[in-house]
């Protein structure tokens, strides 16, 4: 089995005048959420093989608070995470097959809905994952991203 880790970016900034919502920074809130993250994640011995990031601001300051003394992991920024389907979500984890343990963090509604597909089968208008939330998915080492193909292993939010 390999797993894949799914966390929603921790509570951001609303947006300033003029200001771009890719550039929207985590507050003081979404700090002390990302943090806290980490510390569940390491506790439970999580640390991914390779993590794929959204360029967005939040998504990289809750990346930096999660693993805050962790070196050594291979960290991508990937455009197509910021805004991106179930579908777009699921393209990006067949791609990184070669790892056992990727770590995709990212935002809603994309993230919420790729968990239910993988492991309910239907996404429909699920809701039910807060900021900072973490979704730990098990699924068979080469298949492909599909309806029901992973089992729920860990759901955690702060």
């Amino acid at each position: 089995m390999r797993e894949l880790i799914l966390l929603r970016h921790a509570h951001a900034e609303p947006a300033m005048p003029g200001q771009a919502d890719l550039d929207r920074p985590l507050s003081s809130v979404g700090l002390a959420e990302a943090a806290e993250a980490g510390r569940w994640l390491r506790e439970r011995g999580l640390a991914p093989d390779r993590v794929l990031c959204s360029p967005a601001r939040r998504t990289r300051e809750t990346l930096d608070a999660v693993l805050d003394d962790v070196a050594g992991i291979d960290c991508r920024l990937e455009e197509a995470i910021y805004e991106a389907t179930p579908g777009t979500l699921a393209g990006l984890v067949d791609a990184h097959t070669d790892v056992d343990r990727l770590l995709v963090v990212g935002h809603n509604p994309g993230l919420e809905q790729l968990v239910a597909l993988m492991h309910s089968g239907a996404s429909g208008e699920y809701r039910g994952m807060p900021p900072a939330a973490i979704a730990t998915l098990a699924l068979p080492v080469d298949a492909r991203v599909e309806p029901g193909i992973a089992s729920l292993t860990a759901f955690w939010w702060p």
